[in-house]
C-alpha cells in the first residue's frame, strides 16, 4: 500500500468513528434525559452553583472552628480535617457536609460526623458517634441560614 492510501484509510476510519458516535448521541427525548442533570445558575458573585447559599455560608460558620481540608461550592460539599479538642486528647472528629439542593429547606442539607479514639499503641480507631449530633449540627447550620436569609431581606 501506498503511504497517500493508507491516510485515506485513516481518514474513512476516523471519519466512520465520528460518525459511529455521533449516532449514539441520538435525538430521543433530551428533555428526558437533561431533567436528572443540575441545573447550574449564576450567583450574585457570577460563580456557577447549584446549591443555596445561604446553606452554604452557615455551614462554613458554624464548621469554622474546624480546619477545612476540601470545600466545593459547585458540588456542595465541605470536608474538613480531624480536629482534636485541646481538652479531650484522645479523641477526633470529622465532618462532612452535603448541600444537596438550591432550596432553603432541611431536606437539603446532610451531615456526617466521624470520630476516632486514640488506642493504646497511639493509632486511631474508628468510634461510635452519637446520632444526634449530626442532626444537632445541621440543625444550627439551618438556623443560621434562615438568620442570613432573613438579614438579605430586612437589609
Amino acid at each position: 500500500m501506498m503511504p497517500q492510501n493508507t491516510n485515506i484509510y485513516k481518514l474513512l476510519a476516523l471519519s466512520a468513528g465520528a460518525a459511529i458516535l455521533a449516532a449514539c448521541g441520538g435525538s430521543g427525548n433530551s428533555a428526558a434525559k437533561n431533567a436528572s442533570l443540575p441545573a447550574y445558575s449564576t450567583g450574585d458573585s457570577g460563580q456557577a452553583t447549584t446549591v443555596n447559599r445561604f446553606l452554604w455560608a452557615a455551614s462554613l460558620e458554624t464548621l469554622d472552628f474546624l480546619p477545612v481540608a476540601s470545600a466545593d461550592p459547585i458540588a456542595g460539599l465541605i470536608i474538613t480535617e480531624w480536629y482534636i479538642n485541646p481538652e479531650v486528647q484522645n479523641e477526633r472528629f470529622k465532618t462532612t457536609v452535603y448541600i444537596l439542593d438550591s432550596a432553603l429547606r432541611a431536606d437539603a442539607l446532610r451531615v456526617s460526623v466521624f470520630r476516632q479514639e486514640r488506642a493504646d499503641d497511639g493509632s486511631w480507631v474508628d468510634a461510635a458517634v452519637n446520632p444526634a449530633t449530626a442532626r444537632e449540627i445541621e440543625n444550627a447550620v439551618l438556623s443560621r441560614a434562615r438568620q442570613l436569609r432573613l438579614n438579605v431581606i430586612d437589609g
